[in-house]
């Protein structure tokens, strides 16, 4: 008989895959700027700016700065990396 999942893998499945899913809106707003004639570091740096202004809404000011450090940790550990293979 097979074990159900527990509580926690089901909130961390469900929390993957709402990421998953923003990952495909990012990827849809990316590309209609891109159609638009809008140059990808100027998207890069409006999204950012827009993602800072809610991670500072969201958890103030030094929580956004614990999110800009775990960033930079993965920055640095190469998960950004376009030559990164995901599995």
């Amino acid at each position: 008989m097979p074990m159900e999942p527990r509580r926690n893998e089901i909130d961390e499945m469900i929390v993957h895959e709402k990421m998953q899913a923003a990952l495909e809106y990012q990827n849809e707003a990316w590309a209609d700027g891109m159609a638009d004639g809008i140059e990808p570091e100027i998207i890069a740096e409006a999204s950012f700016a827009l993602a800072m202004r809610e991670t500072i809404r969201i958890h103030g000011e030094h929580g956004a700065e614990a999110v800009l450090d775990a960033l930079k940790a993965r920055l640095l550990a190469g998960e950004f990396s376009p030559e990164r293979q995901l599995q």
